[in-house]
């Protein structure tokens, strides 16, 4: 029994220390983080496969957390709805760039699981979040479609930080 304890604890230690080597943007305002995101693309997930038109929106509730709505298509832009609302709270507050998001019926970490990596710092027109053992990547953007310059250089920044692009599929958006 203490072999198994010690192998779990040892894969625990190892998990945490790999999960702090992940480089999240310096400063994030989270009031400005505020508001609907359109997904640009996305690495495919049991939770996200088959789902276009997909949006996530966050509001920042009284008590500081973070109300997350996140919403799909299943398979068309007209399909079903598939959405699920969470809450969100800032683990890092130097940086408000680390945050745990937990979901209604889905297994909880104790650290954070939504990582900023990448963030117009000027304008909050272009995020990209992943978690701390890059299992999810999201390029998400203010508007339903992303600059193909702007895009290719977001997919440059990745592949410098050690992110697999070619895992990354593109989200069918309504176009506007």
């Amino acid at each position: 029994m203490s072999t198994i304890k010690t192998s779990l604890t040892l894969a625990f230690v190892f998990l945490l220390t790999a999960c702090g080597n992940i480089q999240t943007v310096p400063y994030v305002d989270v009031e400005r983080y505020m508001g609907l995101w359109y997904q640009i693309s996305a690495y495919e997930t049991s939770f996200n496969k088959g789902l276009v038109g997909v949006t996530a929106e966050y509001t920042l509730l009284a008590d500081g957390t973070v109300q997350v709505y996140n919403k799909g298509f299943i398979d068309e832009l007209d399909g079903p709805i598939d959405e699920i609302l969470g809450n969100a709270v800032v683990v890092d507050e130097t940086t408000n760039s680390r945050l745990k998001v937990s979901f209604p019926g889905v297994p909880n970490f104790p650290w954070a699981n939504y990582l900023i990596v990448i963030l117009d710092e000027e304008n909050y027109q272009y995020a990209v979040v992943t978690d701390p053992l890059k299992y999810t990547l999201f390029v998400l953007s203010r508007t339903p479609q992303m600059d193909e310059e702007l895009y290719a250089g977001i997919l440059q920044q990745l592949q410098t930080a050690g992110f697999n692009t070619d895992k990354l599929l593109l989200t069918p958006q309504p176009a506007f």
